[in-house]
């Protein structure tokens, strides 16, 4: 499976904006889609993931209530809206996916990944 990650950008303190995660190559049917991001210096972490058949998500606590994943069957595209955005979100942010419908916060399992998409939060 292909992914193709847009929507980064410079933001202020406070704003928002949506990253997406366009699939294609083959069906992405019981998969499980993730976002990660990757600060310079840090490790690359776990921010969001859904399942695609059911829509079950899952989020890391330090964007809980203020980002929120969704998927698009029609558009085979996966979405992420970041809200309340802190400097501390400041990533390049990548697409994810695992051959699984299971939830999994482990960088390694998963097998597919995009390209990234620089978010920059200014305070």
């Amino acid at each position: 499976v292909q992914l193709q990650a847009s929507g980064g950008g410079l933001v202020q303190a406070g704003g928002s904006l949506r990253l997406s995660c366009a699939a294609s190559g083959r069906t992405i049917s019981g998969m499980r889609m993730g976002w990660f991001r990757q600060a310079p210096g840090k490790e690359r972490e776990f921010v969001a993931s859904i399942a695609w058949n059911d829509g079950l998500t899952d989020y890391d606590g330090s964007v809980k209530g203020r980002f929120t994943i969704s998927r698009d069957k029609a558009q085979n595209t996966v979405y992420l809206q970041m809200n309340s955005l802190e400097p501390e979100d400041t990533a390049i942010y990548y697409c994810a996916a695992r051959t699984v419908r299971f939830g999994s916060q482990n960088k390694y399992e998963y097998g597919y990944w995009g390209q990234g998409t620089q978010v920059t939060v200014s305070s």
